[in-house]
């Protein structure tokens, strides 16, 4: 089994109830696998760079999981039959960090700065 890190971003129109079950289903497969689910982040809406298929914003997610080959195969292609699915990603790593992402340690600062203002 290796580590690996899976981002997706989800339609922009997706309520955040449907965005945590789209995330759920992520972890039933990765389970039904026989890997293992460490942390599930909702990033949030977020801006995206560019338009993807006609949005400008997405719900981002990550999700940090011990998997096999066979597993990451089912992942990617249940993401491209899924019309909520804009983009994804599943990068391989060395190990798991338990520790808040960059993007939600960003929107915590960001929140704090808010906060002050």
């Amino acid at each position: 089994m290796k580590f690996y890190e899976v981002v997706f971003i989800v339609r922009q129109e997706a309520s955040a109830s449907h965005v945590e079950s789209v995330a759920q289903e992520v972890t039933t497969i990765i389970k039904n696998n026989g890997g293992d689910v460490t942390k599930t982040e909702f990033c949030g809406l977020r801006n995206l760079a560019y338009p993807i298929k006609k949005c400008k914003k997405g719900h981002y997610v990550l999700i940090n999981a011990v998997a096999n080959a066979e597993t990451v195969s089912e992942l990617e292609r249940q993401f491209r039959l899924s019309e909520d699915i804009l983009r994804f990603l599943i990068v391989r790593v060395d190990e798991l960090n338990n520790t808040p992402s960059a993007l939600m340690r960003r929107n915590f600062r960001d929140n704090q700065q808010q906060d002050k203002n």
